[in-house]
């Protein structure tokens, strides 16, 4: 449906940051191009208001490296999920999707199932029945497996081994060519529950790593378990919080960069500077720079760290012995 365009003149409020990172802002006219989304007349004031989305560029608009390559990631075919993972218990299971940035809930099924007792096994083992076929309708709607390279089934006890029996039953009965010709692409692991929390352990397990160690979204995974293992095992080398993190980036001693993209999402504008500077720092120092969603499971749990740390290239003592450098928090709410 075609949407009216409007251009006008507006005044909108500019900040700025000066070379040595004090701000000012002013109110500033300039030009915006919008497509109309809703049209509302104020009575009172007499006046139009129109509500639209920017559709033209101008000089005060500006885009930031990390945003610039987040919309290219994103645009990027390659980047399709290549792992899925089925995180079940019984009467709950939830079809993930996983790529590089984040974890994707395709679908989420759930039963009451009657409890298996006297009286009742027949209206249990249909409950079953019903529910294993929901969740293998689900695997067939949502998983690509031209794209897909590994389809965890995670859950407690033998249910995923049930449910895998079953789904190889049907497949096999009703030949299902997708799913046998893919047999061998399934991985079966415990988890502790059917909720997507769960896949955090599950995508931690040495089992798991191994079997995805050539797909996309092992990376982040991979770099969360090596600073949490450097923070126990030589924490003089493993921060977290922008204050220590930043001082490291200044003795050109960080290797590796964990970044939540949350961070990049700060109202302030000049908070939003302030982390993309000292991405582009690392990287300018030779280091490597991860960043995580904040709706992956390894973004979450590096949220609960500030979202932000860093593993070192060689112990900076100096920097856990200095209060001065003790993180408040505050720049990552």
């Amino acid at each position: 449906m075609h949407r009216d365009q409007v251009k006008s003149t507006t005044i909108r409020k500019v900040q700025n940051e000066s070379a040595t990172g004090s701000s000012t802002s002013s109110r500033i006219r300039t030009t915006l191009k919008i497509v109309v989304e809703s049209i509302h007349f104020d009575i009172q004031a007499c006046a139009l208001r129109l509500k639209g989305k920017n559709i033209e560029e101008n000089q005060y608009a500006e885009w930031d490296t990390i945003s610039l390559e987040r919309i290219e990631l994103a645009c990027d075919p390659s980047q399709n999920a290549d792992v899925a993972a089925v995180i079940m218990q019984e009467g709950l299971a939830q079809v993930c999707l996983i790529t590089a940035s984040m974890t994707l809930l395709r679908s989420k099924i759930e039963m009451s199932i009657p409890k298996k007792r006297k009286g009742f096994v027949q209206q249990h083992e249909k409950g079953i029945v019903k529910f294993y076929e929901a969740v293998m309708q689900g695997i067939l709607r949502h998983i690509n497996f031209d794209v897909v390279k590994c389809v965890i089934i995670a859950s407690p006890g033998f249910v995923k081994d049930q449910f895998f029996e079953y789904m190889n039953q049907q497949a096999f009965k009703n030949d299902i060519k997708v799913l046998l010709e893919h047999k061998s692409k399934f991985i079966l692991i415990h988890s502790s529950s059917g909720f997507k929390h769960s896949l955090r352990e599950v995508l931690q397990d040495p089992a798991i790593i191994s079997r995805i160690s050539d797909t996309k979204a092992l990376g982040e995974v991979k770099a969360l378990e090596q600073f949490y293992t450097t923070l126990q095992l030589e924490p003089s080398k493993a921060f977290y919080g922008y204050n220590h993190v930043e001082k490291a980036a200044e003795a050109l001693a960080v290797e590796t960069l964990l970044i939540s993209d949350h961070l990049f999402r700060a109202p302030d504008v000049v908070l939003r500077k302030k982390y993309v500077t000292l991405v582009e720092n690392v990287r300018n120092a030779g280091g490597n720079v991860k960043i995580f969603s904040s709706i992956h499971v390894s973004g979450e749990q590096l949220t609960q760290l500030t979202g932000i740390a860093a593993i070192l290239r060689f112990p900076m003592p100096e920097i856990e012995d200095d209060d001065e450098y003790i993180d408040d928090n505050s720049d990552s709410d």
